[in-house]
């Protein structure tokens, strides 16, 4: 099972300038609940957004540069290498950014999101979801409060069976 899990806007929006836009703990408490002991997959520039590899998640990184090194991390220069690198996990997840994601979607059997019910202005977006191919099989909804800002939705699509054909 590969899983692309993402945070996204109304409008699709994943950041501005490689940063998140918005700050939500709860979707940050649950990405590291649903990722930890799990290989994440992830582009060179969403990787230099982190900063570092998470703890206790094997880090893949995905890059043209052949000469890029980063201590404590796998680099590999295609999504099928950095699938290839994470079979020893019945469950990666795909951390983006938008071109890796945009990628990943033909290859994804489900997609772990954040819905943020709100636009933001941003400049990398989540590619659009063919309802085709994929159905809602988890929703959470949440309303703004203290620490969140805005309201919020953890929402899981499965690839339909007959799109898996």
């Amino acid at each position: 099972m590969i899983t692309i899990i993402a945070a996204i806007s109304t409008n699709n929006a994943l950041g501005k300038d490689n940063q998140l836009i918005w700050h939500l703990p709860a979707d940050l408490k649950r990405f590291k609940k649903v990722t930890l002991g799990h290989h994440i997959i992830m582009g060179r520039k969403t990787f230099e957004s982190l900063g570092k590899p998470l703890p206790n998640r094997t880090t893949i990184i995905i890059t043209r540069n052949k000469n890029y090194t980063q201590s404590g991390c796998i680099v590999v220069n295609s999504l099928n290498e950095a699938i290839e690198a994470a079979k020893a996990d019945t469950n990666p997840y795909i951390l983006g950014g938008a071109e890796i994601y945009k990628q990943a979607m033909s290859i994804a059997d489900k997609l772990d999101l954040t819905l943020v019910h709100q636009t933001f202005d941003a400049d990398a977006f989540f590619p659009k979801i063919d309802f085709n191919l994929w159905e809602e099989s988890s929703r959470e909804d949440f309303k703004s409060d203290d620490l969140n800002k805005y309201p919020f939705s953890f929402v899981t699509y499965t690839k339909k069976k007959e799109a898996l054909k």
